[in-house]
């Protein structure tokens, strides 16, 4: 039995995360649980809920990665993962903390945001009323 290995790659919507290649194996929490993926599996489609990918290379062993909502994609020996926001880079003790701080961020960026627009939608309906009249 030919011992086979996969090529991962991790895409953002606006460029290519990680492209590993030599992976051999990926575990990957999706909509119906966690899922191991081995080289030979059969190919599959599956959508990801935010959590911690591990993959194994065969050079650098074990790593970690925290995904945001996606999609997987295996196709013969080749994954595509497909997020909106990835972060990694981290021991999987400091990713937590990194996660959490990135939601933060991302959490009062989301507030001025919402703000900036309940002013715009507001000045337009004082607007709107002034045309009424």
């Amino acid at each position: 039995m030919e011992n086979t290995l996969m090529h991962l790659k991790i895409l953002l919507p606006y460029k290519v995360f990680e492209d590993l290649k030599s992976v051999k194996k990926i575990v990957i929490e999706t909509s119906a649980g966690s899922y191991g993926i081995l080289p030979r599996r059969l190919d599959c489609v599956a959508a990801l809920l935010p959590g911690i990918l591990e993959y194994e290379t065969e050079n650098e062993g074990v790593k970690y990665i925290a995904l945001d909502d996606g999609i997987m994609i295996k196709t013969g020996s080749e994954v595509l993962i497909s997020v909106r926001n990835a972060m990694g880079n981290a021991p999987l003790g400091k990713l937590r903390a990194v996660v959490e701080q990135e939601m933060m961020q991302l959490d009062d960026l989301e507030i001025n945001a919402r703000s900036v627009m309940a002013k715009l939608e507001t000045g337009f309906l004082r607007n709107f009323q002034k045309l009424r009249k």
